[in-house]
């Protein structure tokens, strides 16, 4: 065995990190599939910054996964971020065994940290192990042999290798496989995604996986062991209440998927009644339309004054400024059909009626995936529930040009809504900021809130208040970290 004094010397930088160290060492592998949790102490800032470090390249996968060109694009994408907020170098390379360690310290607490903050609901989980599966699958792709073979060694794998040119191996491959290519048999179910895209040949319930498609099952086995994982993380979570130092910072951190609401940064300072016209040049096109919609009709139905409201509320607007615009605004009613028809929903809004709970403004999400427009309603999102005409109009009326709406138009026809959201914020701030610049690229939008403070900030926000460092929660406010 190597000896522990040159183990010693390496961790202090007076070793070079050679295989022969690194295989005593405590990460003797550069990649994981996270099965032992880590038993070390870690301060509370690199808690943090471990933890969101590895959050900007989850949110970086799934941006990379929106907005890529192609696969080699995508690639590129992630391993910069991979790069520069979790790199993990190869035993071959030439750092010093403390910095090596140190990588790897980094990534499997980071993972155990986000582990714990996003086993709070299923739909925290949903988005976790997708990213986390991405990400494994990223890194396979890169790995050499020898690495590839020790995480599906630490992953036990359970599957059969057919040797080529042997009987069985021949009676399986017929036409379907290429000559000599390894194949391994495992259970169907278990790479189901394969047998789907009939990429595998299925007998008797047994699949045979080429080697070229041996991470599908890397990853299946992973997702099923970090899914269970997650479930008893759910379970163990109460038994940190207690816990002042913690708690906060896990709510933050998974307060920031892409699913999350966003705390608006207040850059335009308190806003009034007077001045909410003035301002509707920053509003997102959501709101836009319901601002237009109000200011024609001198009316929204319910859906439309919760979405512009609880927005109006997140950009400045107090409530006695709120009670004010909206009495101008709904200018066909008496004054007592508005006290009896709206301003206590107003004030519920703010947290003096009813249960008193401070709402926060929509989410995209939340206006894209819940209680869809009907005949007569104005919310929801242009880019999910305008028709193509109505949303091509939109986006001319707004001065995109023919090539720039087609862009935005096709994205929001993939799907991508928050993305072509994203893209028609990008193009406004190119324009501003003159011809000439070069392109203007910013994190997707996850809300209305978001465009309007990137838009009144010219695409900058505080740095307390970029990805990674607000807070939010769907329905009332929550602690930050």
């Amino acid at each position: 065995m190597f000896s522990q004094k040159a183990i010693k010397r390496g961790i202090t930088g007076d070793t070079q990190a050679t295989p022969e160290v690194v295989r005593h060492s405590r990460y003797p592998h550069r990649l994981s599939v996270y099965s032992e949790p880590p038993d070390m102490e870690v301060s509370i800032e690199e808690f943090e910054t471990f933890a969101l470090d590895r959050l900007q390249v989850l949110k970086a996968i799934e941006d990379a996964q929106l907005r890529s060109k192609g696969d080699a694009d995508q690639h590129e994408r992630i391993s910069a971020a991979v790069d520069k907020h979790l790199p993990l170098h190869t035993n071959r390379s030439k750092l010093p065994l403390r910095q090596l360690m140190a990588e790897r310290r980094k990534d499997h607490v980071s993972h155990f940290i986000l582990r714990l903050a996003f086993s709070r609901t299923e739909e925290l989980q949903s988005w976790f192990m997708r990213y986390e599966c991405l990400l494994l699958r990223h890194r396979f792709r890169d790995a050499d042999v020898s690495e590839k073979q020790e995480v599906l060694a630490a992953a036990r794998l359970q599957l059969s290798y057919l040797v080529p040119g042997s009987e069985r191996a021949d009676e399986i491959r017929g036409s379907f496989y290429a000559a000599q290519e390894p194949l391994f048999e495992v259970d169907f179910e278990r790479v189901l995604d394969l047998v789907q895209r009939m990429q595998v040949v299925v007998k008797r319930g047994r699949a045979f996986v080429p080697q070229t498609e041996i991470a599908t099952l890397l990853v299946h086995e992973f997702r099923g062991q970090l899914a269970r994982a997650l479930a008893v993380c759910a379970k163990a979570l109460p038994q940190l209440g207690e816990d002042e130092r913690l708690v906060p910072v896990l709510q933050n951190l998974s307060s920031q998927s892409a699913r999350s609401e966003y705390q608006s940064t207040g850059v335009a300072g308190e806003v009034s009644a007077d001045n909410v016209d003035e301002l509707s040049v920053h509003f997102p096109s959501c709101m836009h339309h319901l601002h237009a919609s109000l200011s024609r009709d001198h009316h929204l139905r319910h859906g439309g004054r919760m979405q512009l409201g609880l927005f109006l509320k997140g950009i400045g607007l107090n409530m006695q400024e709120a009670l004010v615009y909206w009495r101008r605004a709904f200018s066909g009613v008496t004054d007592d059909q508005f006290q009896k028809g709206y301003a206590y929903n107003i004030r519920h809004n703010y947290g003096q009626e009813g249960r008193r709970v401070n709402y926060t403004p929509y989410s995209c999400n939340r206006i894209i995936t819940t209680n869809p427009p009907g005949p007569g309603d104005n919310h929801g999102c242009p880019y999910r529930h305008f028709s193509a005409d109505r949303l091509r109009t939109a986006l001319y009326k707004d001065g995109l040009a023919d090539q720039e709406v087609g862009e935005v138009g096709e994205l929001a026809r993939a799907g991508h809504y928050q993305v072509a959201c994203t893209r028609h914020l990008e193009i406004k701030l190119k324009r501003r900021k003159g011809s000439e610049m070069e392109e203007v690229r910013i994190d997707t939008v996850v809300s209305p809130n978001q465009w309007f403070d990137l838009s009144v900030g010219n695409g900058r926000l505080p740095e307390t208040s970029r990805f990674g460092r607000g807070n939010g929660g769907d329905g009332n406010t929550q602690a930050a970290a």
